[in-house]
């Protein structure tokens, strides 16, 4: 069977919500969107909450699914679902407190490919851009 990983997009005035990992495991150091595994019996929709809970510190909305990746991690395949979330605040005046991160921004789509971002959500990335193009989120 395989694993199922999430990866959340929030949108804010044409931005997307990106964190940074902290310095530790493969990915370590990189930009990512939020996001995490999906625990057994659990739906996305759990995940997500519950990984934005852990991680950040809000509870947030989930909306639609947009794309799914596959990929292959240590001999593992593993799906990554990507949902469009909304957050309750945008971390800026009061925090988010985080826990698995170094740090998080709010960046224009067109700046991730100049980033350090995980392989994984670079599958998705192009799919992400147009959905939200599509959807009005981002210019």
């Amino acid at each position: 069977m395989s694993k199922t990983s999430i990866a959340c997009l929030a949108f804010n005035e044409g931005k997307v919500l990106i964190a940074h990992r902290l310095e530790i495991g493969d990915m370590g150091g990189r930009w990512e969107f939020p996001g995490g595994k999906v625990e057994a019996g659990e739906s996305d929709e759990a995940a997500i909450v519950r990984e934005f809970q852990e991680e950040f510190g809000v509870t947030v909305q989930v909306h639609e699914k947009i794309t799914e990746a596959e990929f292959e991690h240590r001999g593992h395949k593993i799906a990554l679902h990507a949902w469009r979330i909304t957050v309750p605040h945008d971390g800026i005046s009061k925090p988010y407190v985080l826990t698995e991160h170094s740090g998080y921004k709010w960046v224009f789509p067109d700046e991730i490919k100049n980033l350090n971002f995980v392989d994984s959500d670079l599958l998705i990335y192009p799919s992400v851009v147009d959905f939200a193009k599509k959807a009005g989120l981002v210019k």
